[in-house]
């Protein structure tokens, strides 16, 4: 494993475990359909869970039930800020690629996917105009709103963030990466899941360390949930039906022009045929700016050759079941790339079309915790290759890996809960 965990003692001095007086909110972008943002808050709260210990807070941008999704009952922060009034509360990150996400990116990502696109249109070339509307939208002036807003609580006992990227905060404007680097200067623990992240941070003085993402957990925590999951409903069916196996596929609304879903079709064709695999599509995210069910459409068309399903459930859990009962992942999400990984199956991550490794997080996290030997992330044309080199490898490497994921990220929340 290339990553290793180098716990920053300074940034966790002062820590104490969770007590029974001080509850625990925990913060992400868990307030709308993306299946990383969703199950992250599911792995710190089983981490967390104890006897005698108040209930977690669930904390978002806006007040959601993605109960139905698997996910939570999310409350406004400012709403829940408002609720517990002086009480003293820990605040943790759970999460995800927050760090350069800006209050437009946020803000619209919040709204729904049919009023979305007029939104951007309206919007997306007027910089002033889009910045008072995300203001409006979320109630906020924060440019990065999913970083705590400070003045927020009245009594904040910690600041804790937990596997946090931000590989693209070279890129962002001047003003929201210093306000990113002001949240993270005051935070009591920052822990990111990437070397790129982490190397920006440290051109600025942010002392941090490296852990996993928390999603590495999920073979561990939630195996018998996620086995239950595939005995009923629509994943049953579809094992029945493709008795040989199948491969889950995952594309963003990125891959849609004619010639990449053209491309996509003949690479997945390739890697599925010689083994009698079918090919099993699904969506990791229906909020804006992610997975299109047109663009799942159009690319099923395409696969003349190969059985190929389009997975309807947009449930957290049955996704994780889809991908842990599959023969390995292809796909531009990350945290397909991780689940895959904790049930020990190989996958690949693919680029979006013109998109730089140096942008792929799935690249930046396999750097960090993977294996040199096998791609992480390759262009759509390179994809039959770099899956024949991932099916290749042996099955104990992928299980050494998924353990020793798990056993980095276990010892850095001791390390910050329990100090």
């Amino acid at each position: 494993m290339a990553g290793s965990l180098a716990v920053d003692k300074t940034a966790v001095s002062g820590s104490s475990s969770r007590t029974a007086d001080c509850p625990a909110v925990l913060f992400g972008a868990f307030d709308r359909h993306n299946f990383g943002d969703l199950l992250l808050p599911h792995v710190i709260a089983r981490l967390l869970a104890a006897p005698g210990l108040p209930d977690l807070y669930y904390g978002g941008l806006a007040e959601r039930n993605l109960v139905p999704l698997g996910g939570h009952r999310v409350r406004a922060m400012a709403r829940l800020a408002a609720s517990v009034g002086n009480t003293a509360v820990d605040i943790i990150h759970v999460g995800g690629e927050i760090l350069a996400c800006n209050a437009w990116e946020a803000a619209v990502m919040l709204q729904p996917a049919e009023r979305a696109p007029a939104i951007v249109a309206k919007l997306d070339a007027l910089p002033r105009e889009r910045t008072a509307w995300a203001r409006e939208v979320l109630g906020l002036r924060d440019r990065a709103p999913y970083l705590l807003p400070a003045g927020l609580f009245a009594n904040v006992r910690r600041v804790i963030y937990h596997g946090v990227g931000g590989i693209t905060l070279g890129q962002i404007d001047p003003d929201t990466r210093h306000e990113v680097m002001t949240k993270l200067a005051a935070a009591t623990c920052v822990g990111v899941r990437d070397r790129q992240t982490q190397a920006m941070l440290d051109t600025h003085g942010i002392g941090c360390h490296l852990e996993p993402d928390p999603a590495v957990m999920v073979a561990a925590l939630f195996s018998d949930r996620i086995r239950q999951r595939a005995r009923h409903g629509e994943l049953a069916r579809l094992v029945s039906r493709f008795a040989r196996g199948y491969l889950a596929v995952q594309c963003s609304a990125d891959f849609g022009d004619d010639d990449t879903l053209s491309q996509l079709a003949t690479q997945l064709e390739q890697v599925a045929r010689p083994r009698n695999l079918c090919l099993v599509l699904f969506r990791a995210g229906a909020a804006p700016w992610h997975d299109d069910l047109a663009c799942y459409r159009r690319l099923a068309a395409r696969l003349v050759g190969t059985p190929a399903a389009l997975f309807g459930s947009l449930n957290l859990w049955d996704i994780c079941a889809l991908i842990a009962h599959s023969r390995g992942f292809v796909g531009s999400s990350l945290h397909g790339s991780i689940v895959a990984a904790a049930f020990a199956l190989p996958r690949l991550g693919v680029l979006r079309p013109g998109q730089a490794l140096a942008a792929s997080k799935q690249a930046a996290f396999a750097a960090t915790w993977g294996t040199a030997d096998v791609p992480a992330a390759v262009a759509v044309n390179e994809l039959a290759a770099g899956m024949d080199q991932a099916m290749a490898t042996a099955p104990a490497q992928r299980e050494a890996l998924a353990g020793a994921l798990v056993n980095a990220f276990r010892a850095s929340f001791k390390a910050v809960h329990h100090a």
